[in-house]
This record gives C-alpha cells, structure tokens and sequence, in this order.
C-alpha cells in the first residue's frame, strides 16, 4: 500500500494547500461582505453549480469513467483508449452545453425552486439571486471538463496537478473579493463573475498536463460507442449514488431559505470547515483507491480488494475521530479566528459555531462514505449506492421534519444547526448500509485488531479533548481578543492536540508508522 500513501500524501499535500487558500477565501468574503440577503444570493448562485459539479464532474461521471479507462487501459490497445477519450469528450461537451444553456434560461425556476423561502421574506433578494446563478451557471460546463482530464491524469497515476487545479478557483475570487468587488455597484456580483473565470482557469490548468501523456482529447461524437454507452450506463444509477450528502445539502439550502436571514451563511461557512478535512482524507484516499481498487478486479484480485479496503477503512478512521473531536471542541476558536472579523459579527460567530459541532459530528460517516463507494463503483455497481442513498435522504428528509420544524417554531435561535444535524445522521445511515452491503457480498473481509484499534483511536481522541478542554480560554475571551491573540492560541491549541493524541496512540502501541507503510 505504500504506493497508494504516497499518491494519497501528494493529493493531501496539493488538496491542503487549495482548502488552505480556501479558509482565507471564506475570511475575506467574511470581512468583506455582511451576511445578509445579497450574500445569501450568492450563496445559493454558487451552490447550485457547484452542487452539480460535485454530483456530475467529481461524482457519477468520475465513478463511471475511471473504471472504464483503467479496464481499456489494462485490457485495450493505446489506440482504442484514445478512442474512447475523444468520443468521452465529445459526447460530455454536447451534454454539459445544452445542460448549461437549459440553466441560463431556467435561472429563475431554479431559483423559485430550490430557494423558495426567498419570495415574500424580508431581506430576501430573489431578482439577484437569478442575475448572479445566469453568471454562474456555465461554471458547470467548465469544471466537468476539467473533471474529464483529471480523471485521465489520475488514471495514469498523475494526482497532483488535478488535487493543485481547486487552488486556481480561489485565488480568482479572493482577487474579485478585494479588488474587483468595488467596482460594481452590488459587490456580490464580483464573486459570481470569479466562480466564472475561476472554472475556465481549472480546466485550462490540466490540459498541458493531459498533452503531455499523449491523451489531449479531440471531440468526437458517435452513437452507439461501446465505452461511452458502458459510461453512460453507470452514470446513470451513480448520479444519486455518490451523492446523497449533496442532495441533502441542497435540500438544507431549500428549508434554510425559510429560516433567518443569516441561515445560508452560518451554514456555509461551518460546512467549509467540515470539507476540509473531508477533502484532505476522506476524498484524498477515495480517489487514490479508485484505480487500485479497480485494476484489483479487473485482475480477479480478491484478496488484495479486500485488504485495500481494510487499509483505507483504518487510515480514515484514525483521522476522522479525532478531527471530529478537534472541530466541536474548537468550534468557536475556529470560526472567531479564521472569519470573525470585519462585518462578520460575534453573533454570526456563535450560529456558525453551532452548526459547525452538529455537522462535524457526521465527518466520521461523510469520510468513510468516500471510502466505501469506491468498493462499489470500481466493480461497476452503481445500482446497489443508488438504492442506499435515496434511503439515506429518505431518512434526512424525516429528520428535518423531526429536528428543524419543531426547533424553529420554538423560537429559539439555531434551527439551522438541526439541519446540520439531520444530514450527519442521515451519512451514518448510508455508511452503515455501504458497509454493510459489501461485508454481505464477501467483498470486504476486516482483518484481525479491528476491536482493539478502534477502541484504542478513541481513548487517544478522549485524551486529546481532556487536554483542549484543560487549556483552552473561555468562550468570550475569543470574542474580545486580538486577531493576532487568537491565531496564536489557536495554533497552539491545534498543536497540543495532534501532540497529545499521537502521545495517546504511542501509550497504547498503535504503530502508525506500520498502518501507513502497510
């Protein structure tokens, strides 16, 4: 497995530097622009492309077709895997054209369907909303492509340029934040007009490297192509399969457009938080395994499926716990050093703090689905996610009613957090059943001292958090400190408790250097 960590630790590396790039991006929106209606505007224009980025680009079409190009790779000549990335890319680019054509035009149905809570509620801006989603739409059709050439590069074992591109985007909109905003007379439009250039940027980034393989795509159409029928095929199912985390997102961002004004961006910004972790392992190790996992059966390599498996399960969960823990104990120095400056206010402060606890409590589930799907895509299954996922929004869909409804009509303040608090439920569900499922197949088999290094992770995090919880400043003294204070306390903190729980993990024997060379 050493050489799937080190493709794992190049993606973290190059993924750590863009959600790097991304906090200070969310710190400048926040000193920035006030969380109010134009905000939330763009919000939901950016959400919505984006949305169907992670569904399309990073979800079904990826699942689909990097299993399909790592079998023409390993069974096919070099001329038919250019094939089928020239018909791939022809077909993908008609799509995403009339897609993003129907979302211009459609703009304000979206809107009026997927942020309904927009008309008649005081501070609303729906008119802006549907400007700024026609400027952000095409961001799908761009980022798609951009997807089709990362799946090329990570199929031939290429991971750092596809894990650095993220970066481009922003950069892009910090640029727009600071100096182009000013120069429109709604500020906010500046960002939709960088979530535009910025997925242009991504895709240009990737086509030297896709050149330099030999595999720059040059579109062509043809019905009835065998690999691009096979792709297809598995889209389709995958679609909803390797995203029902996103579905329920976007049925948060439906509900919350009922909520306060304010709810959006609470939620936003506590959710960039959860993503980075995510990002780091959860998807840095799923799409490290993707190709192993599907060359594993293409060869018929059962025993080395299931130890791949077993591997990325232990290596995620050792980073999921106690991140888990590190993000609801530090909730409030999180968000009140990195963004609680400037027109981002203390009260922003503490409901982003809120929804921050409720939605890392589901990063153990959100990390282990990333790591569990690719169990099923690289044999080509993407009926069985399907099937689990829609139980997992059926489940989300109930608990809003249960959870949000009731707490909002209480009148007490941080219903968002319940929505938070719902979809990492409903990720449990649909980790549960992935695991499940694949342990009913016979496709995953867990090897010996799961027990013991399960239980040995938690008492390390419980050490950790004992040690936070000692040391930390109270709650109101992040409030008043200075910016300079806070950063220093903060990396302090985050500094004892990796210290502390890798002291945990030595106390107790577990031999990391051993997982990780694995």
């Amino acid at each position: 497995m050493s050489r799937l960590l080190r493709s794992g630790v190049i993606f973290s590396a190059m993924t750590m530097i863009s959600r790097v790039l991304g906090l200070v991006r969310d710190a400048v929106f926040a000193r920035y622009f006030p969380v109010d209606g134009a905000y939330e505007a763009f919000i939901v224009a950016f959400k919505i492309p984006n949305l169907m980025r992670r569904l399309v680009a990073e979800g079904a079409f990826s699942l689909a077709f990097v299993p399909v190009l790592s079998e023409y790779k390993k069974k096919r000549s070099a001329n038919e895997l250019k094939d089928l990335i020239d018909h791939v890319s022809g077909t993908l680019g008609l799509v995403l054209l009339a897609i993003t054509l129907i979302g211009v035009i459609a703009a304000p149905l979206i809107i009026s369907v997927f942020a309904a809570g927009f008309e008649g509620k005081e501070g609303a801006e729906p008119e802006l909303a549907v400007d700024l989603l026609r400027i952000t739409f095409p961001y799908i059709f761009f980022i798609s492509l951009s997807a089709l050439m990362a799946g090329i590069l990570n199929t031939f074992n290429r991971f750092a340029v596809p894990s650095f591109t993220p970066v481009l985007l922003n950069i892009v909109l910090i640029i727009s934040a600071i100096w182009i905003a000013p120069m429109f007379e709604e500020p906010v439009t500046a960002l939709a007009w960088g979530v535009f250039f910025g997925g242009i940027a991504q895709l240009a980034f990737q086509l030297p490297s896709v050149y330099r393989l030999g595999l720059l795509p040059k579109p062509k159409f043809k019905r009835g192509h065998e690999g691009v029928i096979k792709i297809m095929k598995l889209m389709t199912p995958a679609l909803l399969g390797s995203s029902a985390a996103q579905i329920n997102v976007l049925l948060n961002t439906f509900i919350a457009s009922f909520l306060v004004v304010g709810s959006m961006g609470w939620i936003y910004f506590s959710d960039r938080f959860v993503e980075l972790p995510l990002a780091l392992f959860g998807v840095a190790i799923g799409t490290v395994i993707l190709p192993k996992l599907s060359r594993d059966h293409a060869g018929q390599e059962g025993e080395a499926f299931a130890a791949t498996l077993d591997w990325a399960m232990r290596l995620a969960l050792l980073v999921a716990i106690p991140a888990t823990a590190g993000l609801i104990t530090l909730s409030v120095p999180i968000i009140s050093t990195v963004i609680g400056y400037g027109e981002f206010t203390w009260h922003s402060t503490q409901m982003s703090s809120l929804s921050l606890m409720t939605y890392a409590l589901g990063l153990p589930a959100f990390i282990l689905i990333k790591v569990l799907a690719p169990g099923f895509y690289s044999r080509q299954d993407t009926k069985t996610p399907v099937k689990i996922s829609l139980i997992a929004i059926a489940y989300n869909m109930i608990l809003n009613v249960i959870i949000v409804i009731p707490w909002f009509k209480s009148g007490y303040e941080g219903a968002h957090a319940g929505l938070a608090l719902s979809t990492a439920i409903a990720a449990y569900v649909n980790a549960g059943t992935l695991f499940y499922i694949l342990r009913k197949q016979g496709v995953f088999k867990a090897q010996s001292g799961w027990g013991s290094y399960a239980l040995k992770v938690l008492a390390a995090t419980g050490l950790m958090v004992a040690v936070l919880w000692f040391l930390m400043p109270e709650l109101n003294w992040w409030k008043d400190a200075a910016g300079v204070k806070r950063i220093l306390w903060l990396v302090a903190l985050i500094g004892l408790a990796l210290g502390s729980f890798f002291v945990g993990l030595l106390t107790m024997r577990v031999n990391v250097k051993q997982l990780l060379r694995h």
